[in-house]
């Protein structure tokens, strides 16, 4: 780690270790995206392949990633009568398992009153 100019911290040029934007390519990258994610990080470890050029690659893999829910966002916005009967339904559901763990908590604990 080294000090900027503006006293920020930062990692080392050339560090993959820690590198937030590596970490993200690794967790976010596809199984075809491995061999130029690999090839990134060596030409990065080597010198020549700056920061910027990294993040682009990573925001496409991510808006790779995101573009679909946002258009099931969009399509889910057209109807705000589905969105709020699958809320209702996922509460319901969601209550009763609550319900039932309580159930069980309770009567582990032996404080079944009722």
């Amino acid at each position: 780690m080294y000090t900027d100019p503006n006293h920020i911290r930062v990692e080392d040029p050339g560090q993959i270790e820690g590198n937030m934007v590596f970490h993200y390519l690794d967790i976010f990258g596809r199984k075809e995206d491995q061999t130029d994610i690999a090839a990134m990080k060596e030409h990065y470890q080597s010198g020549g392949l700056g920061d910027v050029k990294t993040k682009h690659y990573l925001l496409d893999i991510l808006e790779r990633e995101l573009a679909p829910i946002r258009r099931r966002r969009l399509e889910y916005e057209k109807n705000m009568d589905q969105v709020l009967d699958i809320l209702k339904k996922g509460s319901e559901k969601a209550r009763k398992t609550a319900s039932e763990t309580l159930n069980e908590v309770k009567k582990a604990m032996g404080i079944n009153y009722f």
